[in-house]
């Protein structure tokens, strides 16, 4: 009976967030380990699904750089990095857009479809989306890799109305008729602009954000949008998290109400920060 009582006591806490939540529009990072272990992946797959029946709506961003290192090295194709930016030539971007489309993306709609007709699967080439151009850094020539100039949220509209779950796979169709591989936080910032979203949540590998990175009794629960910038700015952020803090500033500069960074390898992180008042990770908010 006490397990019970405990299970109608979760129900209870959750109610207030399903009534403040119901028909507003989150957008979801999702990379790191929770994209690689099957153990998590299927749980973030019920928790997006979980999230869709009480009426929110969840659009999912992916990237995959791990799995896409790992294909170049089977194909015979070496991987370079220039600043944390992978060089992607004409091979490199087949290669991107075979492991980001053709696999990381038909996975992840596979596991929420598993539970329903609920997700469709997507890339920015797909009714340009994702309009992008080449990204420039100095004289270095990245090849194709890309920075978004627009996102055509008319194509996530429709589907959002339509009832479905939008998993994107962040390639960018460029004017020029090419393709392009831009960073997936970049985009899920991007995106959730566009779509005048709630709220951003970052799945990743780590607890959050730090006072001092190498400390992990400093986590910061909370940060003001001023604060964030002022550490971005003044490089207090650890490398690996900078593009992340980059797509919460765009998000919220937006009008997005709260970004979130959270350690997706935490079974039930999203419904944790959703439905809970606990909260973990990082949030996030313009004031």
């Amino acid at each position: 009976m006490q397990a019970v009582m405990e299970k109608a006591q979760i129900l209870t806490e959750a109610l207030p967030y399903i009534k403040e939540y119901h028909g507003k529009t989150v957008v979801i990072k999702y990379g790191g380990a929770a994209m690689q272990r099957k153990d998590l992946k299927e749980v973030i797959a019920t928790d997006i699904v979980l999230m869709k029946y009480v009426g929110i709506n969840p659009v999912i961003v992916h990237g995959g750089g791990p799995e896409v290192s790992r294909y170049m090295k089977i194909l015979g194709k070496e991987v370079k990095f220039i600043n944390g930016l992978r060089v992607t030539d004409s091979e490199a971007i087949d290669i991107v857009k075979m492991v980001l489309i053709g696999k990381i993306n038909k996975e992840i709609v596979s596991l929420i479809n598993h539970h329903g007709k609920l997700s469709v699967g997507i890339s920015g080439d797909d009714g340009n989306l994702i309009v992008a151009k080449k990204k420039q850094i100095g004289d270095v020539d990245l090849g194709y890799v890309g920075e978004v100039t627009k996102i055509n949220r008319k194509v996530l509209d429709n589907l959002i109305n339509d009832d479905f779950i939008p998993v994107v796979a962040t390639i960018g169709a460029g004017e020029d008729g090419m393709s392009y591989n831009i960073n997936a936080d970049k985009v899920a910032g991007e995106i959730a602009a566009a779509l005048n979203a709630d709220k951003i949540i970052f799945l990743t590998d780590v607890d959050g954000l730090y006072e001092d990175f190498e400390d992990k009794g400093s986590l910061i629960s909370e940060l003001k949008l001023a604060n964030c910038e002022y550490k971005l700015a003044e490089k207090k952020v650890n490398q690996g998290m900078t593009p992340k803090v980059e797509g919460c500033i765009t998000a919220l500069k937006a009008g997005v109400k709260r970004a979130h960074i959270l350690n997706g390898t935490i079974p039930h992180a999203l419904l944790l920060e959703v439905f809970t008042d606990k909260g973990i990770g990082t949030m996030i908010s313009e004031t």
